[in-house]
């Protein structure tokens, strides 16, 4: 009887002692890990309403609960009087030789989350960087896959893009077309800006507004060369641009009006025999 109120009171000793701490530490991870998913949840619906890839989109979930669900389980043995300076001491460690091992991968995730946060392109975006052009695809966790107006497949990496200019020509709703007709020295200016405007105002797809601007851009060695700059819808771009090109030179052919090309005189001397 004497050994079992013994261990009674031993029990009891430690239940005083350590019960409050394994109720604290209970709730620590509990509550934690609530607040963890709740975290994670609400980033998910932010990155999904931007239009993120949907392979980020959960791995930046999985690991931002990852990391969160480490600092709780770590305060949890803290409160339970485990010395945890040594666990943070051994993650850390590790950490730091992942990241030295895999510094171009962390760069290129790195660069894909300031993509996410900034968003300078998105998924369908026709844009140029990191010496290459394409329409986006998908913005992944290492890396942004495009497509050439070829149908070739580009896989970029995002450190590449972030650290060079991004040109994005789907950005903005309308685009200016910049072509330049040279005509002879001979032909009349006046009716060559006629021409000119007379084509443009049979192209519907050419926007009102802006007004097209018809200028003379320079005076070149063999030719007079016109600045034509019209705006069009992005989607119409490419073929506005073709379109005009072969009209305008039609149209001075049935003018008259002559476009200089280079040519070469080659003049032959004979000499004649003593």
């Amino acid at each position: 009887m004497e050994q079992s109120a013994v261990v009674i009171v031993k029990l009891q000793e430690w239940a005083a002692l350590y019960g409050l701490r394994i109720i604290a530490a209970v709730l620590i991870f509990v509550v934690g890990r609530w607040i963890a998913r709740f975290l994670t949840n609400m980033i998910e619906k932010l990155m999904k309403k931007r239009c993120v890839e949907a392979t980020l989109v959960s791995f930046v979930g999985h690991l931002l609960y990852t990391v969160l669900l480490i600092v709780i389980i770590i305060a949890a043995l803290n409160q339970l009087g485990v010395q945890t300076t040594s666990f943070i001491a051994i993650i850390g460690a590790a950490g730091l030789a992942i990241g030295l091992a895999l510094q171009g991968s962390l760069a290129n995730f790195a660069a894909g989350i300031l993509i996410i946060i900034f968003h300078p392109f998105k998924a369908g975006d026709y844009i140029e960087g990191a010496g290459t052009a394409g329409v986006v695809e998908s913005v992944q966790m290492f890396t942004t896959q495009m497509k050439t107006p070829d149908n070739r497949t580009i896989i970029v990496p995002n450190a590449k893009l972030t650290s060079d200019n991004i040109v994005n020509y789907s950005i903005k709703e309308d685009r200016r077309l910049d072509l330049v007709f040279g005509v002879s020295y001979a032909d009349d200016l006046q009716k060559v800006r006629d021409v000119i405007n007379r084509v443009l105002s049979r192209e519907s797809r050419i926007l009102p507004e802006p007004a097209p601007m018809v200028g003379i851009l320079e005076l070149a060695d063999s030719s007079v060369n016109f600045a034509v700059r019209p705006w069009v819808k992005g989607g119409d771009y490419w073929p506005v641009r073709f379109d005009l090109i072969e009209n305008m030179k039609k149209a001075f052919d049935a003018e008259g009006i002559s476009i200089p090309f280079p040519q070469t005189d080659v003049h032959l001397h004979k000499e004649e025999e003593k």
